[in-house]
């Protein structure tokens, strides 16, 4: 499949640049592990492989259960979705380029020669060693910058700025164990209202908003927690509730950057 462009994650960013790449007109699938972590996970294809399928922005994503099934599904328009978290099928399907969206903030498997052309998305890689290029994922000037050599800026552990709020607006599980959805995404929540609650062996443990807002991401219902996940992210502006069911800025900005590499590449192959 030399028209092939496989994306290794599902998640928001993923989708982002999967969204970009199927709208310019490629033919695009995502590899993803067989319990996919997306708390923006209304805009993250990786909801298929729970659902079977998943819409982002009229983009159809399909779980299939085999690398064989691709062809069909890009034949109907869709982005086929394959349970792989070791990229095992890029040997297989032999891509004309390999982007590694899974945002791990460390390298996870990719390896510069997986296709002609490898993209790496933030921290954790050296464009020249591990991929052909590594764009920069940090909110600032030089987001979605495609670095040729070197490596994108290290990661603080600091959520970005929305709305004159960084780590108020996260809420991470300090406890292992079952999480329980008070609020869906899309819904407004009170500084001080429950959340979330995590089931442990040991008992239950509330999860406050830190923060007035709208529930911008939250992980699903009875999803197994680990200690240090982030399960929720709230949105404090006013304008939010729509943008939770939307890419964000950010997502189109790095899948712009990803556009540029992947024209370039097509054009020099002409």
């Amino acid at each position: 499949m030399k028209d092939l462009i496989i994306v290794r994650g599902g998640g928001d960013m993923a989708t982002g640049v999967i969204h970009r790449l199927w709208s310019a007109g490629f033919r695009v699938m995502a590899l993803e592990t067989d319990m996919p972590v997306a708390v923006r996970r209304k805009v993250a294809v990786s909801e298929a492989v729970y659902d079977g399928t998943a819409e982002v922005e009229g983009m159809t994503a399909r779980l299939i259960g085999a690398s064989d099934e691709a062809e069909a599904v890009l034949t109907a328009g869709e982005v086929p979705v394959l349970i792989d978290p070791d990229g095992t099928s890029i040997g297989e399907l032999k891509p004309e380029i390999v982007v590694d969206a899974i945002i791990a903030k460390r390298n996870t498997g990719l390896s510069i020669d997986m296709a002609p052309v490898t993209v790496a998305l933030g921290p954790g890689f050296t464009a020249g060693e591990d991929a052909d290029y590594v764009i920069e994922t940090m909110r600032g000037h030089d987001l979605g910058r495609i670095i040729a050599k070197g490596t994108s800026r290290e990661n603080t552990g600091r959520p970005g700025n929305v709305g004159g709020y960084t780590l108020e607006r996260v809420i991470r599980a300090e406890h292992t164990g079952i999480l329980h959805v008070y609020h869906q995404i899309g819904e407004f929540v009170e500084k001080g209202e429950t959340v979330a609650v995590i089931e442990t062996g040991s008992g239950d443990y509330e999860y406050n908003a830190e923060i007035t807002g709208v529930i911008r991401g939250m992980l699903r219902d009875e999803f197994p927690i680990k200690r240090g996940v982030k399960i929720a992210d709230i949105d404090p502006r006013k304008e939010s509730q729509k943008n939770c069911f939307t890419i964000s800025d950010k997502a189109r900005c790095i899948a712009g950057s990803v556009l540029e590499l992947v024209c370039r590449h097509m054009k020099q192959m002409e």
